[in-house]
């Protein structure tokens, strides 16, 4: 099996700048296991990898679609097995960096994003149907978010008919739409490194990462978001919330509080998917980073494996 190295973690503790150190130390290309940095023009709410980051490293996989158009998990399997094929190809070594969950699983393992799941029932169809009619997407999308946030943060509340089919098959199956029935195999020779810190370390440097990105722009992406508030780019933390304040009916303050609240408990659901998913090996490079040299030495062993 072909080797990859994935780093992944919640939000703020350093995954972009471990990447292109490993990247330079092991001779490696970057994918960006990232749902919204795929979108351009979101540069600043997305905490973007910069030029200058970039140390000369090739980065895949970041401006890829407009801010109009639609990007799955589908979408960034097919298009990042064939990246590390070609990475693989010039003879480096492909290393994914990100924090959604869904997608680094998807494409380390022959994962089939719910289409097992076959089971159906017009009539809970047609029930479904009826409540959205009545009172409308939003409160369907929280009817499912109540029961399945895996497949809520993934679908969007504007797509009635998925969100139909999500909640069928829950309720079928007591199990999420994402889930397949048996474990999927694993089609990379993988080494996972996951990256985390003392939890209210982790949601200070949250906090604190905010405040830098509305020094640095981010309400100027969030207004020109605005305009295409029914996309799927338009529900990233980071942008939506700020819609209330632009309708007028929250303070601006109010606001940056909702983006750090949101983006804490993404941090927290982020470390849940992951320590439940996936077998990774963590370390702590924001209070410890001496740690460095152990994941260094660690992937060197792994890849005089073979």
């Amino acid at each position: 099996m072909k080797k990859v190295v994935a780093i992944v973690g919640p939000t703020a503790v350093g995954k972009t700048s471990l990447s292109v150190q490993l990247a330079k130390r092991f001779n490696g290309e970057i994918i960006s296991g990232d749902s919204m940095q795929v979108y351009r023009t979101l540069d600043i709410g997305t905490a973007k990898v910069t030029t200058e980051e970039m140390e000369g490293i090739p980065h895949h996989l970041i401006d890829v679609r407009d801010i109009t158009e639609s990007y799955s998990a589908a979408d960034f399997q097919a298009t990042a097995r064939q990246v590390i094929d070609e990475i693989y190809a010039r003879g480096k070594l492909p290393i994914i960096a990100g924090g959604t969950g869904l997608y680094i699983q998807s494409l380390l393992w022959d994962y089939k994003l719910g289409s097992e799941n076959q089971q159906e029932d017009p009539g809970l169809r047609s029930k479904y149907a009826a409540f959205a009619e009545e009172n409308g997407k939003q409160a369907l999308w929280e009817k499912l978010l109540a029961v399945d946030p895996l497949a809520a943060e993934k679908i969007h509340f504007n797509n009635v008919k998925k969100i139909i089919r999500a909640l069928e098959v829950y309720q079928l199956t007591g199990r999420s739409i994402l889930t397949p029935k048996e474990t999927p195999e694993l089609l990379y020779d993988a080494y996972l490194v996951g990256l985390d810190t003392d939890r209210e370390l982790l949601y200070q440097r949250i906090n604190q990462r905010v405040d830098i990105m509305m020094k640095q722009g981010v309400l100027e992406e969030a207004k020109r978001l605005f305009d295409f508030r029914d996309q799927q780019a338009a529900q990233g933390i980071g942008y939506k919330e700020f819609f209330p304040y632009f309708e007028g009916k929250i303070s601006l303050e109010q606001a940056i509080e909702d983006v750090k609240q949101q983006s804490r408990r993404y941090a927290k659901r982020q470390l849940t998917w992951f320590r439940n998913r996936m077998p990774v090996h963590w370390f702590n490079l924001v209070q410890h980073p001496e740690e460095v040299s152990q994941i260094e030495s660690a992937i060197t062993a792994w890849l005089k494996e073979g």
